[in-house]
């Protein structure tokens, strides 16, 4: 492994997860250096090429987001942004409609990051993703990292457990196990904090420099935000955007938090699908049903295929309801039981925020 004395310079790309990652690293290391990250949302090849623009001297580090839509994007943040560290959280389902819902397409776009980015420097990608053996990994000629739970891995996650705070779990480290805490729910978040860990690691900051980063980051909005209401009510808000593999960490951040009252999932819909819409909207539903959700509202025109699922595979119609508006949604969440959990998720597009102003308005302490 070498950076041949370059400055640091890490791009995150994936399916799910890329700003949490990105803003787990800069955390990392910003405990002891003056780092640039890339700003909040902001991850399209123009929003790097204004980044390159803010670079300056004093920067130790570079932490930049790099989104794509379609093939050739990634190429374009490389030409203004070149990383030496290059990170691909999954390869899921997210914009996998441009793609003709061809999951190896969407993985070649991704793996322009490795095609393009110095070809001396650092990869990393998740073990444990099974789409991941459809990157383009053979050909990289630097260090490759897995970071994983369930498969061998470089850095590798035991001991996954939630607290009533977060995620705790525990890393080997140069030899010695280290216990880690993140504040945010959820298996998915992890790998994000792994991939943190491991380029912390690398960079030759401390165990405890990493595990302070990780317990200070700047947790993204709208993504797994919990808030207590009252009648002890937790909300759980997911809304800023969707996609299967998203959909799944969620309803599984729901059924383990959710421990005294009923658990709620209010889903809306996934866009960007193309031609796999439907199935993957069915396959929510199944998903809801397996985990043994207790009620299920959906909204919106697709979403209406995750309540049909959900009822296909054995939850009881008094339990499933899908709404036309979400006047009549609000309707129904005007009385939740004490000790209620409430999942709220849906694209961007599906304005799901909606319903947790309207739920935190009405059951504010």
């Amino acid at each position: 492994m070498s950076l041949n004395n370059q400055r640091p310079t890490i791009a995150v790309t994936g399916s799910a997860g890329k700003t949490t990652t990105k803003s787990m690293i800069a955390s990392i290391l910003r405990q002891r250096w003056t780092i640039y990250e890339s700003r909040h949302r902001k991850n399209s090849f123009i929003s790097t090429e204004k980044s390159a623009k803010r670079l300056k001297n004093i920067h130790q580090a570079v932490v930049v987001e790099f989104g794509i839509l379609y093939s050739g994007n990634i190429i374009k943040h490389c030409r203004f942004i070149k990383p030496n560290i290059g990170v691909i959280t999954n390869i899921g389902t997210a914009h996998l409609g441009n793609f003709g819902g061809d999951v190896t397409k969407l993985a070649a776009a991704k793996s322009e990051l490795i095609q393009h980015m110095d070809q001396s420097g650092i990869f990393l990608f998740n073990a444990d993703d099974e789409n991941s053996k459809h990157l383009l990994i053979n050909s990289f000629p630097g260090t490759v990292i897995k970071v994983g739970i369930n498969k061998q891995a470089n850095y590798r996650a035991v001991k996954v457990e939630y607290t009533d705070e977060g995620m705790s779990f525990t890393v080997r480290l140069k030899g010695r196990y280290v216990p880690f805490f993140i504040p945010i729910f959820g298996v998915h978040n992890i790998y994000n904090a792994l991939f943190a860990i491991a380029i912390g690691d690398l960079l030759g900051f401390s165990p405890r420099e990493i595990s302070r980063g990780l317990r200070q980051y700047n947790k993204p909005v709208m993504r797994l935000v919990t808030t207590k209401l009252k009648n002890n009510i937790t909300l759980i808000d997911d809304t800023f955007s969707a996609n299967v593999n998203a959909m799944k960490a969620a309803i599984d951040v729901l059924t383990n938090v959710g421990k005294e009252g009923p658990k709620i999932a209010v889903l809306g819909n996934m866009l960007g699908l193309g031609v796999i819409s439907k199935d993957a909207h069915m396959e929510i539903g199944k998903y809801a049903a397996m985990k043994e959700v207790d009620v299920l509202y959906t909204i919106g025109d697709d979403a209406r295929m995750i309540s049909q699922a959900a009822l296909e595979h054995g939850m009881l119609p008094e339990n499933v309801i899908h709404f036309e508006h979400k006047r009549y949604l609000f309707q129904a969440l005007e009385a939740l039981s004490q000790g209620t959990t409430i999942l709220v998720k849906g694209s961007r597009k599906a304005r799901m925020e909606d319903v947790v102003n309207y739920l935190i308005a009405k059951y504010r302490e």
